[in-house]
């Protein structure tokens, strides 16, 4: 009851600041019930991933608008599919945690947890870098906001928003192996979040403004077309791609790394 009643004053909070939708608060509500029911430590990591992706998207949040405005297809309003793209693997290893104990589970949640980190964390830094950004794929230069797109401050912002959520572990007494899984599954799979979506994830081409976008509609009205990728992968199947892929690393840690 407690882990629920401090997980509703952050969704408040967060909802009334335009953080959330109604769907995403109540999605995060349901996130962060579960991960208080597990423990204190699976309530402050998830807890210290979304304040600090909440701070990260509203700092020169009208200079990020500027650039990536007609570009990104949702914005810092998070939905229920957002929340879960991000969270929903760290939630479930919180909730098999108490069904079946086991140390494992940590390193799983730890390295989910660590590439939603890492991915938010780049995203956020890494559209205000003052270099243009360049396909991870073939190094040619992509607008801001672009899938798939790096930069060097994106990047750096990656690996700490990765090595941040292994503090937290270490701190929470999750141990060595897990703190190591948040910052090995954040790394990579804030690196398979980039090669999905400049491979694999839908493009979309606004024919009246001759830009590439992820919206259906572009901002000047325009209904845009797909020009590129599986037309089924947008960004949010791409993020929960990614933080699975961070959870499986943070499995094999667990066989691995021995300490």
């Amino acid at each position: 009851m407690t882990g629920s009643l401090v997980a509703a004053a952050i969704v408040v909070v967060a909802r009334k600041r335009g953080s959330l939708s109604t769907s995403g608060a109540a999605t995060a509500l349901a996130l962060g019930t579960i991960c208080s029911a597990a423990g204190w430590g699976w309530a402050a990591l998830l807890i210290g991933f979304f304040v600090s992706g909440t701070l990260l998207s509203k700092f020169k949040v009208d200079r990020k608008a500027a650039r990536t405005s007609g570009v990104v297809a949702k914005g810092g309003n998070r939905d229920a599919w957002q929340v879960l793209a991000n969270g929903g693997f760290f939630s479930t290893a919180a909730a098999f945690s108490l069904i079946y104990p086991s140390p494992a589970w940590l390193s799983i949640g730890a390295g989910a947890i660590g590439a939603a980190a890492a991915d938010t964390w780049a995203t956020e830094i890494g559209v205000l870098s003052s270099h243009a950004p360049r396909s991870i794929i073939s190094w040619k230069p992509v607008i801001t906001g672009q899938s798939g797109g790096v930069t060097l401050a994106g990047t750096l912002a990656g690996v700490t928003g990765a090595i941040a959520m292994a503090v937290i572990a270490f701190v929470a007494g999750w141990g060595e192996t897990a703190a190591i899984a948040a910052i090995i599954g954040g790394i990579s799979g804030t690196t398979v979040d980039s090669i999905l979506g400049a491979a694999l994830q839908i493009h979309r081409w606004c024919d009246r403004c001759n830009t590439m976008t992820e919206r259906n509609v572009h901002d000047c009205g325009t209904k845009t077309r797909a020009v590129g990728g599986l037309s089924w992968l947008d960004n949010d199947a791409v993020n929960a791609v990614s933080t699975a892929f961070g959870a499986l690393l943070g499995f094999l840690c667990t066989f691995a790394i021995r300490f």
